[in-house]
């Protein structure tokens, strides 16, 4: 069983990471109490049901980075299996992963008009060592984006780019495969 050590960056990214996230747990939601949904735009004061039978609209802006964070999270999901396929001993390994991003979707497309657009794959190493690498450094990439879009938001929206950014971040640190010690 390989032993895992946090590195000195994971441990400064980290720490990075959760005073900002810590921070958006206390945000209020942009919606009347209740609504249900996630960043949700009332017409003004009496909108609760319009005459016209309307239902609020989702901001725009809301619905992009949720989208492009969806639209990420499909995209690890494919790589995961891909790699999971071309080297069955990482399973065990990936299933963790595999799982948060699939919860993560469907937390992601709970709001109306979230959407994963198609992306290209990432290609699979030839090596294990290589694929995992190439998990890992694809979450961080994802986390950091994740993160930027979380502090441009506020309330649920906020805190979900921001939960997934955190598990992000953990996931690229521990998949990132151990550096070979010299031998001196």
């Amino acid at each position: 069983m390989l032993e895992r050590r946090l590195t000195r960056r994971a441990a400064v990214v980290t720490a990075a990471l959760v005073p900002g996230a810590l921070a958006l747990t206390g945000c209020k939601d942009d919606a009347a109490a209740g609504s249900g949904t996630p960043g949700a735009v009332n017409g003004g004061p009496s909108s609760s049901q319009s005459p016209g039978g309307e239902t609020p609209t989702v901001d725009p802006a809301i619905v992009a980075a949720l989208s492009v964070a969806a639209t990420q999270v499909t995209q690890l999901s494919q790589l995961y299996a891909n790699v999971s396929r071309k080297f069955p001993a990482l399973r065990a390994q990936l299933a963790a992963g595999a799982k948060y991003h699939a919860s993560h979707l469907v937390k992601l497309k709970e709001t109306d008009g979230v959407a994963a657009k198609a992306a290209k794959a990432v290609a699979v190493p030839a090596s294990s060592v290589a694929a995992l690498t190439t998990v890992a450094k694809q979450e961080a990439i994802a986390a950091a984006t994740n993160a930027a879009a979380a502090s441009k938001l506020s309330g649920a929206p906020a805190r979900l780019l921001a939960e997934i950014a955190a598990a992000q971040t953990q996931l690229s640190s521990t998949l990132t495969p151990p550096k070979k010690k010299d031998k001196s």
